[in-house]
C-alpha cells in the first residue's frame, strides 16, 4: 500500500522530469546560439555612444530650441541602449571580454554613474532559489496589487539620479574610513535594482579593488560636474538639464521593466519553468520595439530560459523556438503582441489581485 505522500512525490518527480526534458529539447534547438562575437559588441557600443554623446552635447548647449529638444529624445534613447550593455556584462563573468568590460565602464559606467559592479547582483535575479523572492532585487509583486505599488515603483525614477550623486560624492569617500562602514555601503547602497529592500551578498572573491577604482572615478565625475558649475564655467541650469536627461534614461528602463515579467509572484520560490512562464516576450513593430527594448530585451523570457545567449543571437534563437515548438508549449505562452498589451495585462492583474479576498493565492503553481 502506497502512502499518499509517496504518490504526491512520484507525481512531482514526473513533472520535474517532463520540465527538464522540455528544457533540454529547447537547449538542443538553440545550441549554436551561445557564442559571443566581440566585434558586434564593440561596433554597437562605439556607434551608440557616438550618437548618444553627440546628441547630448547639442541638448546641453546654452539656450533652448526645437533642435535641442529633438537631440534630447535621441540622446536618451542612445544612452539607454549604451547603458543596457551593463546587463550583458553581468552575464559575462569577470574574465570574459575583459577589454570590453573596462571600455564600457570608462565610456558609459563612470560618465553615467552606473559602474558595472552595481549590477553584479543581477545573477540573483536568475537563481532559481531567489527569483521572485525577497532575495531578488529585480522583482516586485506589481501584478499582485495594489495598483498603488506600480506608481510607487515609478516614483523611484525621480530620486535615483540624486541618490547616485550622494552615493559617489558622499558615501564613497566616507566608506573607506572603516571596514565595517565600507561593507555597509557595499551591501546596502551598491545595487542597481528595483526593490529598495534588497541587500546584496558580498562573495569572498569580489574584486573590491577594481570596484574602488571605479568608485574613485565616479567620485571625480560628480565632483567635476558640480565643480564646473560652482566655478561659473556653466550655469546652474546645466545641472537641471543633466537631471532631466538622467530621469529620461532611467525612466525608459523603469517603464521597460514593467513588462519584463507578470510580477504576480508574492515571494514563493519558483522553478526554472515557472520563471520562464512568468517572463514576457514582445512581438510586433520590430524597429520601434528595439528602440525601447534594446539589446534583445524584448526576448526576456528566452533570456531567463538561457541567460548565456548573447543579445545578438536572441532573435535567431527565438524564431527557431517559435517554429519548432508546438503552439501549446510554455514558450509560446510567454508571447504578447506588444508593449501596450503587456502593460494592460499588468494593470488588470494588479486590479484583480487587489480585489481578491484574503486567503486566495495570487499564483497557481505551474
Amino acid at each position: 500500500m502506497h502512502h499518499p505522500a509517496q504518490s504526491t512525490l512520484a507525481v512531482q518527480d514526473k513533472g520535474n522530469d517532463a520540465h527538464s526534458a522540455l528544457i533540454r529539447q529547447m537547449r538542443r534547438i538553440v545550441g549554436d546560439c551561445f557564442q559571443r562575437q566581440p566585434w558586434i559588441y564593440w561596433t554597437d557600443l562605439l556607434l551608440t555612444v557616438t550618437i548618444g554623446y553627440s546628441a547630448a552635447a547639442i541638448y546641453l548647449a546654452p539656450g533652448f530650441s526645437w533642435l535641442q529638444l529633438g537631440a534630447l529624445v535621441v540622446a536618451g534613447l542612445a544612452l539607454f541602449r549604451a547603458g543596457t550593455f551593463i546587463h550583458e556584462i553581468a552575464h559575462m563573468g569577470k574574465d570574459t571580454m575583459r577589454s570590453f568590460q573596462v571600455g564600457w565602464n570608462l565610456l558609459c559606467g563612470v560618465p553615467m554613474l552606473m559602474p558595472s559592479f552595481l549590477y553584479d547582483c543581477h545573477i540573483d535575479h536568475h537563481a532559481v532559489p531567489h527569483y521572485g523572492t525577497g532575495r531578488d532585487g529585480e522583482y516586485l509583486p506589481l501584478g499582485a496589487g495594489p495598483v498603488a505599488r506600480i506608481f510607487w515603483y515609478l516614483a523611484q525614477i525621480l530620486v535615483i539620479p540624486l541618490l547616485a550623486v550622494i552615493r559617489f560624492l558622499v558615501l564613497t569617500p566616507i566608506s573607506f574610513l572603516h571596514p565595517g562602514l565600507r561593507r555597509w555601503v557595499l551591501e546596502r547602497f551598491s545595487s542597481y535594482v528595483m526593490n529598495p529592500r534588497y541587500r546584496r551578498q558580498l562573495p569572498p572573491s569580489a574584486p573590491k579593488r577594481w570596484w574602488a577604482w571605479l568608485e574613485g572615478l565616479c567620485f571625480l565625475r560628480v565632483a567635476a560636474m558640480l565643480g564646473v558649475v560652482a566655478l561659473g564655467v556653466y550655469p546652474w541650469t546645466r545641472l537641471l538639464s543633466l537631471y532631466v536627461l538622467a530621469c529620461y534614461v532611467i525612466g525608459l528602463n523603469w517603464v521597460r521593466n514593467l513588462v519584463a515579467h507578470t510580477y504576480r509572484n508574492t515571494g514563493e520560490p519558483m522553478s526554472h519553468l515557472e520563471q520562464l512562464t512568468d517572463s514576457i516576450t514582445l512581438e510586433g513593430m520590430p524597429l520601434v520595439t528595439e528602440l525601447f527594448f534594446p539589446l534583445g530585451l524584448r526576448y526576456h523570457a528566452l533570456h531567463h530560459l538561457f541567460p548565456g545567449i548573447p543579445y545578438h543571437n536572441l532573435a535567431r534563437a527565438h524564431y527557431r523556438l517559435m517554429e519548432q515548438l508546438p503552439p501549446d508549449s510554455p514558450y509560446h505562452q510567454t508571447v504578447r503582441p506588444g508593449f501596450w498589451a503587456a502593460l494592460a495585462e499588468l494593470w488588470r492583474n494588479a486590479r484583480s489581485s487587489s480585489a481578491r479576498p484574503e486567503g486566495v493565492p495570487s499564483r497557481q503553481a505551474a
